[in-house]
Parts: structure tokens; sequence; C-alpha cells
């Protein structure tokens, strides 16, 4: 059956004349490969005449996914970065197409804003499509408890790449397909990207190599780079891409940040009905890409250091040297960890940060338990009461009202299976303690309470709290608060310049560090208010700033 019509959008002559310009047109005999799966940097294929078909290899086979006839056009949004394209595409039947090479793309979508938009409605439509399907190039084949497994699926989550997962403990096809691969349970977890790549018990930078994730080359010189790919990040990454800026943006983990963990963000202006993290973050990745920002993630930052008057250098953990003009720090904050003996045992395997259809999966018809009494937590509990059997919600307030939005808290109390626990936490975690460690597995918590301790019998526990500012990879000299969070504008004293050797005769704009051009947005600036509107503010805003510093005489 053909997708539906706003996956397959079929150009008309006219706009097909717009696209001849940045192309060239070439005659393809039936049955050519036109593009391997694993390729990076694909053109965009017009069919002109003919047909072309698109292949993937799931689990269950071979199977023809879609298929171009005249005007239609292959791709989705991996294009845009050059992502490895997890499909094989053939002439269908012999006929001309127009490509669009990888290094024309970003021209062709800046100067025909008609064109450009069909483009990316067509690709997130794409997408979107294959992550509703049963249908996908990615395998990944692991328990439901191993770490690995949940890190490799975490990571292809927040790229939005479809992917389906197979327990060997309960699927057959599991047993099927790694015997077909000459694998056994010794190498589990294993990655498998359709037929030409298999990865055994793969790291994350594995992963992200496999599937083109990361492109930013070593030594890579541009104008902005964003630390940080939140909703705060993200903005600043479009606004400065859009103004004509060259940007790269990086993160430790994928697009979203901590708000890529709300299953529900409800109060964000726009949206009526509410909208997830991760889907507010896909769509903000997809829009900065689509003014020419590239991404690295996972990337981490390990340090930064002046050059010159006019240049920075950032460090990479993975080695690699970036050179910019201008930098902004949206780290933001991440969730602190509680002082529980035995807490790193049970990570990954019932402790969990975060709420996402993923965890969500695991801890389906089990008990949870949600600690915490921000926006997060209630949003992270209604999401999880929709799969639970009951969520207790814990926190040490004796009123979840002085740090919960209203609307939250009158849902949480309607909801039949959530069971709110003030002044209340855990205090131990416990497990089977089987004699495997890797086969260790969360039972049961112990709640110390006003009235004393009392067992909470549940597998899975989620920490949504407070949190603490990711800023240790910055030099000391760089002003900061009490608490780490880092100090910008008027709120720098004197010691803060005389400490950092502020060079400049203007003060800071209000964003800017105590390092000229070095900017602060989200969660990770001191005195920011803690919400995804808040930082979207402070990172487009804070564009205006840096064309200032970029252009002013004395930098």
């Amino acid at each position: 059956m053909q997708p539906p019509a706003d996956v397959n959008y079929t150009f008309s002559p006219a706009e097909i004349d717009l696209i001849r310009p940045y192309g060239d047109v070439r005659r393809h005999e039936k049955g050519a490969v036109l593009a391997h799966e694993g390729d990076q940097r694909i053109d965009v294929m017009v069919t002109l005449s003919g047909q072309t078909d698109v292949v993937i290899a799931t689990k269950d086979g071979p199977v023809r996914v879609g298929w171009m006839e005249t005007g239609q056009f292959t791709g989705d949004v991996g294009v845009l970065t050059g992502q490895a394209v997890l499909a094989t595409i053939t002439m269908g039947e012999t006929g001309e197409l127009l490509h669009v090479p990888f290094d024309k793309l970003q021209r062709l979508l800046a100067d025909a804003p008609t064109i450009s938009d069909i483009l990316i409605r067509t690709f997130t439509a794409r997408r979107a499509y294959q992550q509703n399907r049963q249908r996908s190039a990615v395998v990944v084949i692991g328990a439901a408890y191993d770490r690995g497994v949940f890190a490799a699926r975490d990571l292809l989550a927040k790229h939005n790449v479809a992917h389906s997962w197979l327990d060997p403990d309960q699927h057959d096809l599991a047993k099927r397909i790694l015997n077909a691969k000459g694998l056994t349970d010794a190498d589990l977890p294993v990655v498998i990207r359709g037929e030409s790549k298999v990865l055994v018990r793969p790291t994350i930078a594995d992963l992200s190599a496999a599937l083109g994730l990361d492109l930013i080359p070593d030594d890579a010189s541009v104008d902005l780079i964003v630390v940080g790919a939140g909703p705060g990040g993200l903005a600043a990454a479009v606004y400065g891409a859009s103004e004509g800026l060259s940007v790269v943006a990086i993160d430790a983990e994928g697009p979203g940040g901590q708000a890529g963990t709300s299953s529900k963000i409800e109060n964000y202006l726009g949206f009526p009905t509410g909208v997830s993290g991760r889907e507010l973050a896909n769509r903000a990745a997809v829009q900065a890409q689509k003014f020419g920002v590239r991404m690295a993630t996972p990337a981490k930052a390990k340090s930064l250091t002046r050059l010159d008057s006019e240049t920075y250098r950032l460090a990479l953990e993975d080695g690699r040297r970036l050179r910019c003009r201008a930098l902004v720090v949206a780290t933001g904050a991440q969730y602190r960890r509680l002082p529980i003996d035995r807490l790193a045992d049970f990570e990954g395997r019932g402790v969990y940060y975060g709420a996402s259809p993923m965890e969500a999966q695991l801890c389906g018809g089990s008990p949870v338990a949600v600690v915490g009494a921000g926006n997060s937590a209630g949003q992270g509990a209604m999401f999880l009461s929709q799969t639970a059997s009951a969520v207790h919600v814990l926190y040490r307030r004796p009123d979840i009202r002085e740090t919960m939005s209203d609307y939250l808290v009158r849902r949480l109390e309607d909801a039949p299976n959530i069971h709110l626990h003030p002044q209340s936490e855990i205090a131990a975690l416990h497990g089977d303690d089987a004699a495997d460690p890797d086969a260790l597995r969360l039972t049961h918590v112990t709640m110390k309470t006003a009235d004393g301790e009392e067992r909470l019998n549940t597998p899975f526990v989620f920490m949504f709290l407070g949190a603490a500012p990711m800023t240790e990879w910055l030099p000391e000299t760089i002003a900061r608060d009490r608490r780490g969070f880092l100090i910008t504008g008027s709120d720098l004293d004197h010691k803060a310049f005389v400490r950092a050797r502020w060079p400049l005769e203007r003060l800071p704009s209000r964003y800017e560090t105590s390092w000229p051009r070095v900017f602060a947005v989200g969660d990770v600036r001191a005195g920011s208010v803690k919400r995804v509107a808040s930082a979207v503010g402070e990172g487009s805003v804070c564009i205006s700033d840096v064309h200032a510093a970029l252009n002013a005489p004395d930098g």
C-alpha cells in the first residue's frame, strides 16, 4: 500500500523547475542502486520519469516501504544532516531523476521558501510515519534490564530513529536472528542496522557513528557554538543560524535536554492540548538543521580556552577541538541523585531519571514510585499512571502546591491510581541480589515518612529531584553563584571582572558571562526561571547580544 499523501508529496512541473538549478538530471536503468543502506550525505532525488523503490531490511525481512513516481522525491529528515540512510533506494522502472546533492540542499532550502516548506513537512511526516509503523531498519536485541539495551534505545528515541526491540526471553524471533548472524547470548546486547551492520555490545559512540549522527570534523571553525541542545540551546541555534551565523550545536545526550523527559507540557504557549518534551525537541532540531545548524550528539564538552582576543577553543571529551568566535552555554541542569546506598547499582535496573514511552513500556502493569515535587515529577506521574498499576509520588514538603502548578496537582489528586505521600523520601533500595551482578533487579524500597519507615513494593523508581548546573567543564574564572549557576549581565560584580580579567571597555550584556562573547541561557544561568518558555525566550533573545558582541569594534 502506498503511504499517505503527506508522506509522498508530488511536485508540480513549475515546482520542479524551481529545483532544477540546484541539481542535475540523470538517467538510470531499472534495477540500478541509487543509494545503499548506510550511505551518508545522499542526494535528494526527484523522479522525472520511471519509478524509484525504497526498501528496508526489517526483522521480518526486506520490505518495500514506498515508491516514488513522477514528481515525488526521496529522503527524510536525515538528509538535512547527512545521516546514514536506513534504506536501499533502487530504480524500479527506467527513467530520469533530478539529483540535488547534499552540499546544494541547504542553499535550496534558503533560496526557495515554498520548496523548503514542502521538503521539511514531507521529511518530518516520513520520519513520524516510520515511527508509527511496526517496521524499522534498526533492531535492538537484549534483555529489558540490560543497561546497554536501555542506552541504545534511549539514543535512538532521542534522535527519533524508528527501531524494534526484541527481548530474547520473550521473542523466539530474537533467537532466530542471533543464530542467523552467528551470535550468542554472550554477544548481547546487539544492534542491527538493516543488512549491512551488526554492532555487538556497542558503545554510544559506536551507535552514533553507525547512524551518522555526528559529522562534525576535528578543528571545525564557526561563528557560534551552542553547548547544550535543550529548549534554550536549540532556540539559540535556530535564531543564530537563521540570522546568518555559522552554528554548531552539541549535546552530551541528544536533543531535548531535561525538558525532553517531560511526557506532556500543557502550559507551553501555542499548544492548547499539550506537547511532549520529545516532540518539541524533535521539531526544534529539524528547524535548526533546516537553517544549516550542524549538530553533534552525543558529544560532551571537556574544556574551554581562549586562543586569542577573538577566538575560543572548545575541547570535546572524544578528543576533537572546535573553534568559535562566540559560545552559548545552555547545558542546563541534571537531576540530583539521592545519597542512597547502592543507587548506582540500580540505575537502569529499576531506577530511572525522567519518564519517556520507553520507560512506560517497561513498567506496564507494575506499581512505580515517582520522587519529586516539581512540574516534571507531576507530568511524569500522570504519564506513568496510564500504564502502571499504581503511582506513588514521594516528596519531602508538607504541601506539594509549594512547587507544582495547581492544574497538575488537581490532576494528581483526581487520578484513582496515583497516591501522594507528603513528607516522605526513599531511605533504601532493595534488590533480588542475584549471583550475577548484571542480573540485579530492584524489587522494593524502604520509604521514610513522618510516622517512621515502611516497605513500598515497587520495582521502578523515577527520580525528578532538584537540579545541579552542568558547569564543571568551564574555567573557574567564569563567575558562578554559590550553587554553581552562571552569573550574567548586571548581576556580575567588580570581583568577578577582576578574577576573569575582563578586557573590554563595555560591560557584559544581559546573558553574557564574565568572559566576553560567552553567554549563558536557560536553567544553567543564575536567576533564570526554570520553565521551557523562559529558556526558549532567553536563547532567542541572546542572539541579538551575540551579534552586537561580534560586531563591536573591541569585541
